[in-house]
This record gives structure tokens, sequence and C-alpha cells, in this order.
């Protein structure tokens, strides 16, 4: 079995049984490439010649050109996947990669907002926009698309957009990938679909609702067009919301809450997390919201809530 061969398979695997992402399946190849690659330099150029020996200098030679630690550790994550598939299909003789060690990764979290923070930027009212700044991906070039009842339409589902991604702390993803028929405004749900294609059913408040409704009702007919289809959040010429707008939009906000420093929708987020553990919210049912498949990844959160923890020990501890 080939190197191409193994990997193209290797691939397939992930995209059709594991329903990985397009973009997931890239980075993969690349990482698969690059092994190959390095592989070569080191004279085993067959597929057979892998060992943990070439793995282990794979990563020390990165390691040692400056690659940060997260980066290695996706990177072994990328090999152990595949010297595991590539031994169960009998094309090495053993998973040479299962006892390759990740590089530890620095717990950092992201910037969080405050909860009065998050409170002023979700508050109504104008926005101050750089003349210079486009307001969407979508947007024309002869900048007349936000005039009017447009610009209204865009101001209502940027109120709408920050609402849903606050309320729910879905993915900036997931909520570009969100359609209508997603939304249960009757219960309050929103359905998502996060990695590895599982779906999740998360609540959102009434604020959220009320901003949703004003969306539907008011905004999006104003956007919609023959590319629509059934996405929930559009641009200004119709199309499905892409990410970049959604991280101007919050950048546009942000510049109207004092003390804030840079912030994605990623740290949006985190914000969203932390206030739920701040709030109150059970580990597990955040680990659910977030749709994490494991609670050790929603444990991190609980890093940036030491006033928390320390009230549940007082609290609850007999020798507290």
């Amino acid at each position: 079995m080939s190197w191409d061969m193994a990997i193209t398979a290797y691939l397939r695997y992930l995209s059709t049984e594991r329903d990985r992402s397009v973009e997931t399946v890239r980075a993969y190849r690349a990482d698969l490439e690059n092994l190959r690659e390095h592989a070569g330099r080191t004279g085993r150029v067959e597929l057979a010649d892998l060992d943990l020996g070439v793995l282990r200098s794979w990563l020390a030679r990165m390691r040692a050109t400056g690659f940060a630690a997260a980066t290695l550790a996706r990177r072994a994550s990328v090999a152990r996947g595949f010297s595991a598939y590539t031994a169960r299909r009998g094309w090495l003789p053993v998973d040479v990669a299962e006892r390759l060690a990740s590089p530890r990764r620095p717990a950092a979290l992201p910037n969080v907002l405050t909860a009065a923070q998050a409170w002023d930027l979700l508050a109504p009212g104008p926005r101050q926009v750089p003349d210079n700044a486009p307001s969407d991906d979508n947007a024309p070039s002869d900048g007349n698309a936000a005039a009017g009842p447009r610009e209204q339409a865009v101001a209502v589902r940027d109120a709408a957009v920050l609402e849903l991604l606050y309320a729910t702390a879905v993915r900036v993803g997931e909520l570009c990938g969100l359609g209508l028929d997603d939304i249960d405004g009757e219960r309050r749900l929103v359905r998502v679909r996060g990695k590895g294609g599982r779906e999740r059913a998360v609540p959102f408040g009434v604020p959220a609702h009320r901003a949703l409704r004003t969306w539907l009702d008011r905004g999006r007919p104003v956007l919609a067009g023959t590319s629509s289809g059934r996405a929930l959040f559009l641009g200004v010429r119709g199309g499905r919301l892409d990410p970049r707008t959604v991280r101007r939009i919050l950048d546009t906000r942000l510049a109207a809450v004092d003390g804030v420093g840079p912030l994605s929708p990623h740290g949006l987020r985190h914000s969203a997390a932390t206030h739920l553990l701040e709030g109150g919210a059970d580990l597990r049912s955040v680990q659910e919201l977030l749709g994490h498949a494991s609670p050790a990844t929603t444990q991190i959160y609980t890093h940036v809530t030491p006033e928390r923890l320390r009230a549940a020990f007082e609290q609850g501890h007999p020798r507290a």
C-alpha cells in the first residue's frame, strides 16, 4: 500500500464514516502530506517503513522550528488516527503511533467579558460604523446596499446574531449554518449541528427570542433573495451569512463598550459559558449546551471562576 492510497482512503473514511467537515479533512491531508515528506527525508520512503522513531523525529523537528504546542498536539493526534486506521486495514504490521505522546497544551483562554460588559454589548441603540468599514462580506462594491430599509434590516440582523450567539454559546460556524427550520420559537430552542455531525438542542432566552422575531418579521424579508434558501441569517446580497461578517459585527459593537480588549466570536462563547457557571449552572449541563464530547473540555471554564469554586467549598465542605 502506497502513501497516496493510504492517505486517500483514510480521508475518505473520515469524511464518509466519521462525518468530518471539509475543512477538517483538508487540514488532515496537509498534516499527513507533511509527515510523508518528513519520512522521505529520513529515508523511510514506503508507508511500511513508518515507525515510532519517524513520528517522534517529526514532532521534534517541528518543536525545534518553533511550532506551537497546540499545533504539535493536533498533528500527533492526526498521526495516531492514521496509524490506527492503517494498522486495522493491515497496511502497517502494528499501530506504530500507539505510544506516541502529545505535547502538553497550555491551558490558555481568550479574553472574556464580564456580565456587565455583555449587557452593554447587547444593549439596544445605534453604533457608529467607520466610513471605510465593509458592512458585509456579501455587500456589493458600489456601497449602496446599506441604505434605508436595508440598513435597518442589517441592524436588526446584527442584534439578533449577537443575542443568539451569547444566549446559546454556539460556535460561529454553527450559527451561520442555522436554517429557519432549526428555530423552535414556541419552546425557545435552537437545533444545532456541531462537530462530527452531532446535533443538540440549545435553549435561548426572551431577549434572543424577541430579537429573532424582529429579524424574521422585519429584517430577513428585506434581504431575502433567490439565493437565500432556508438560511436563518443572511448577508446583504441574500446569501447565507459568512462567519467573517459575524466577526466584524462583534468588532463594531465592542468598540462602543468601555474597557474591552479584542474579542472573537469564540470569546463570546467562552464568556457565555463562564457566566453560566458563575450563575450556578452545573458542569454537565454546560457541557451539553456547548456540545463538548468530554466534560474535561468544559472543565477549563472553571479555571476562570475561582470565586464560584470558593463559594461552593465554603457552602458544602464540612471543614470549610
